[in-house]
């Protein structure tokens, strides 16, 4: 793949590579939806990745090119750099790493590139493809500028400069991204930025499926919605116990602030929430502000159409689904006779929580799910951002052949779209490493 890479880069440009930048994709086992609202996640990074060859030029002029002839060709100058949230396209993403890694270093006149891609992570598959390319980009900007940056700082930058095309996010893909180690899950904690290595249990392995529904987190309302559900909730859980409410901007933050556990915590949004969706105008009488003021002070720019919010089941989807990933962890490091049936078990909920709760599933998401679990997988769940993308599924791997069989002929065998780009599609995964840049031998 690298000498094609290069030998395609020979021929673009007119001249070889000076070096490479990896950075992986990613399945999230559990903890959908909670790393924004401040809680520890538990991905792993994948084998499939974004590959850039790169050659810095003393121009002030980054050219990209996609070994992917449907990415068409961008060029830029370096010091006028313009993202264009409206269309997210592929370029963009590279802007926003590039962009990130000039501001922190204040660069007034960084390097020109020229820069060809290659990626093997599907795209809006909930994989994180987009937040890979950022931090691939922020890599390449790094190194062809001549700086550095400990792996956590690049993926606290990563993550900051994502949001310049849009995206609300919490940080789990840029920090698995860079992370992420070979053989081994990572719990992440934010706040400090934080990876604890997990074990995965012997006997199983992890199976990817997409769905074929793609969905953009970038082009959508719906992520952004559950960003700002999320905070709105903690708002009003911070107003009703005297919290300073105004500063509150996470619902980890109401736990920490109050000392209670995330049960302790699902009883308080019983008590406080209710399950009717809250419109602006109610939502302003709990916070005793006026509609300008939420308009202005909290609801932020793409928000301001929204007219109605579900507080009650965003805030109790990631109470829940916080508690689902200490306990996923704690089943990894204790190892009980069970623990296959165990995880199974918190990866169904969590599915479930999903749908029901935080509603981000779509009807495909479901039924590749219960296809899934019909064929032997011990736990299924969507993984990514939801409304299309993959599942991931736990599968006994003395069984994963006949499960992988099954599954193609259920799923992707009864439709010519799917059919099409099913080899893609269903994959067995192992826990690779995190990004890297390297010199050609």
């Amino acid at each position: 793949r690298l000498q094609k890479l290069k030998e395609m880069f020979i021929s673009k440009f007119g001249s070889a590579p000076k070096f490479y930048a990896r950075a992986p994709g990613r399945v999230n086992l559990i903890g959908e939806h909670i790393d924004y609202c401040g809680y520890a996640v538990l991905p792993m990074a994948i084998e499939q990745d974004i590959l850039i060859a790169v050659e810095p030029v003393q121009t002030q002029v980054v050219q990209l090119a996609n070994t992917n002839s449907s990415y068409l060709d961008f060029s830029t100058s370096v010091n006028n750099i313009q993202i264009n949230k409206t269309k997210p396209q592929w370029h963009n993403y590279f802007l926003c790493g590039l962009k990130g890694i000039q501001e922190h270093f204040g660069l007034n006149n960084p390097n020109g590139m020229n820069c060809l891609l290659d990626g093997t992570i599907p795209p809006s598959s909930g994989l994180s493809s987009s937040s890979a390319l950022v931090c691939c980009a922020g890599l390449v900007t790094l190194r062809a500028n001549g700086k550095t940056l400990s792996k956590v700082e690049l993926a606290e930058i990563c993550t900051k400069s994502e949001r310049y095309i849009g995206t609300e996010g919490g940080g789990m893909d840029q920090s698995i991204s860079f992370l992420a180690e070979e053989g081994t899950a990572k719990l992440i904690e934010f706040s400090p930025l934080r990876a604890t290595d997990v074990r995965l249990p012997s006997g199983a392995t992890f199976v990817i499926a997409n769905s074929c529904v793609e969905m953009n987190k970038a082009a959508t309302s719906h992520y952004n919605i559950r960003v700002m559900e999320c905070r709105l909730a903690t708002k009003l859980l911070s107003k009703s116990k005297g919290l300073e409410w105004k500063k509150m901007l996470r619902l980890h933050d109401v736990q920490s602030k109050l000392g209670v556990s995330l049960e302790e915590m699902l009883t308080i949004v019983e008590e406080v929430l209710h399950p009717e969706p809250y419109s602006t105008e109610e939502i302003c009488k709990c916070l005793g502000i006026s509609l300008e003021e939420l308009h202005s002070q909290i609801l932020s720019q793409n928000m301001q159409d929204v007219s109605t919010f579900k507080l009650y089941q965003r805030a109790k989807h990631v109470y829940s689904e916080a508690a689902r990933v200490l306990e996923f962890q704690k089943i990894c490091s204790e190892a009980p006779a069970n623990a296959l049936q165990l995880l199974g078990e918190l990866m169904r909920q969590s599915h479930i929580s999903c749908r029901e709760m935080f509603e981000c599933s779509c009807p495909e998401l479901d039924r590749l799910v219960d296809i899934c679990l019909q064929f032997g997988a011990i736990g299924s769940r969507l993984t990514g951002a939801g409304w299309g993308g993959c599942t991931v599924s736990m599968v006994p791997t003395d069984k994963l052949n006949t499960f992988l069989k099954n599954v193609k002929k259920a799923y992707y065998q009864t439709d010519g779209q799917r059919l099409a780009v099913e080899n893609n599609s269903l994959f067995a995964t192992k826990p690779g490493r995190g990004a890297l840049v390297f010199v050609e031998a």
